[in-house]
């Protein structure tokens, strides 16, 4: 396994302790839960008192308040972790990636969300009564695009993800992060075990080959947000079973697995279907790279047994 496809290793000099309680992957992920709590309640208190959330706000005043209590916890912590614990260039989240992968991320989640369109559109189950062009998009754009796309894929993916997979490997790391994305929507409105298991699959296991594939997070901060903004500010469906109000008004019919239900088209197996595919052709990029990482002992025996020959 080539080194370059782990982010960060543990120094030689670190004396057990510190291999144990600083730098191993499970206390890296409890000092970042911790910091983020503690700055999320920092967080919420100041946007509270400053009065930017709550019935008579403004609505852009209250998005720039979420976005705030979503993004400040997340990127700062993240920010800590890699800098002052890992000690290590931020490559994931290289500026100069921005461009570039995060324009193809972009691009990818409008093109498969807008295929998930068409595909329920054809079929019967997605309508079209006529259109807004007065909505009022920057809230939305704010909140579940750039807030939901950076916090939730530095959380899953920067951290969850990278860190289990230099402990267990890709194939568990895959799997406990895209459990762990599908089950935190299971208290949405409207979501069932279906639904958490749909988002799982569809968005959990793509959006971390994308970043297992890319090593980057703007890919899947692209993908994410455009996702998010074309579900909801376009194309008028609740997104994660938050109420949509998109520049095109829409209903859908149909048996809930098709349609989604009331949490949106994410609950649909349309969606599913178009993701997975997605997810196929990534995995198999995965496969012929040889990018595959495996669990922690398996690379040190081979490392042993390199040294000893």
């Amino acid at each position: 396994m080539p080194a370059a496809h782990v982010a960060f290793s543990t120094p030689s000099s670190a004396t057990a302790w510190q291999r144990w309680m600083v730098f191993s992957p499970v206390a890296r992920i409890v000092f970042f839960a911790a910091l983020m709590f503690v700055l999320y309640k920092l967080t919420y208190m100041s946007v509270v008192g400053l009065g930017l959330v709550g019935k008579g706000v403004d609505p852009l005043v209250r998005s720039l308040g979420i976005l705030a209590i979503s993004l400040v916890p997340a990127v700062v912590s993240y920010f800590v972790l890699v800098k002052a614990v890992e000690r290590r260039p931020m490559q994931e989240l290289a500026w100069r990636d921005l461009p570039t992968w995060g324009a193809l991320g972009l691009v990818l989640g409008a093109v498969l969300f807008s295929t998930v369109v068409l595909v329920l559109w054809l079929v019967g189950s997605y309508h079209v009564s006529g259109s807004d062009p007065h909505v009022n998009w920057l809230p939305a754009l704010l909140v579940v695009g750039v807030g939901a796309g950076v916090a939730e894929e530095i959380i899953t993916r920067g951290v969850l993800f990278r860190m289990t997979e230099e402990g267990l490997g890709t194939w568990w790391a895959l799997a406990i992060s895209a459990l762990f994305f599908g089950g935190a929507h299971i208290f949405n409105t409207g979501a069932t075990l279906w639904s958490s298991l749909a988002i799982a699959i569809e968005a959990g296991v793509l959006l971390t080959l994308l970043f297992h594939v890319t090593r980057s997070l703007w890919p899947c901060i692209g993908l994410h947000a455009a996702w998010n903004v074309m579900q909801g500010t376009v194309f008028g469906i609740p997104v994660s079973g938050t109420e949509a109000h998109g520049w095109l008004l829409s209903s859908r019919t149909g048996p809930d697995w098709l349609s989604g239900g009331v949490f949106g088209a994410e609950a649909s197996v349309v969606a599913l279907l178009v993701c997975s595919c997605c997810s196929v052709v990534l995995l198999v990029v995965a496969l012929r790279r040889g990018s595959i990482v495996p669990p922690a002992w398996r690379r040190r025996r081979a490392m042993a047994a390199t040294a000893a020959s």
